[in-house]
């Protein structure tokens, strides 16, 4: 489950992805097949949560590891690769960043 809160692992990934609205619901659901089937099996793996702009032009993926290590071992998975590369087919562009917590406002 998705906690958020500050000072406090896990890391945060989070991959916004531009695509064109046709590719939208596409993406979406290569992403959920792709967390439900392998990413949620990796070691450190905490949540994910599949955004899609009302726009169609943006897919955003917030995914939680319990560490940085997790997530770059993750990275090296050849069967994580394939399904990254296969989402980054759809896209016109992503842009994948790690984030901490700094504040949360309730």
């Amino acid at each position: 489950m998705t906690e958020i809160i500050k000072g406090v692992s896990p890391i945060t990934l989070i991959n916004v992805f531009t695509v064109v609205p046709e590719k939208a619901d596409e993406l979406v659901r290569l992403l959920d097949v792709a967390t439900d089937k392998v990413m949620k099996r990796q070691p450190g793996f905490v949540s994910a949560n599949i955004h899609r702009s009302l726009s169609g032009k943006h897919v955003a993926n917030y995914a939680q590891w319990r560490s940085k290590e997790d997530f770059e071992a993750m990275q090296r998975n050849p069967e994580c690769k394939e399904h990254m590369m296969a989402a980054g087919k759809l896209a016109e562009k992503f842009e994948p960043e790690l984030y901490s917590v700094t504040s949360v406002h309730d």
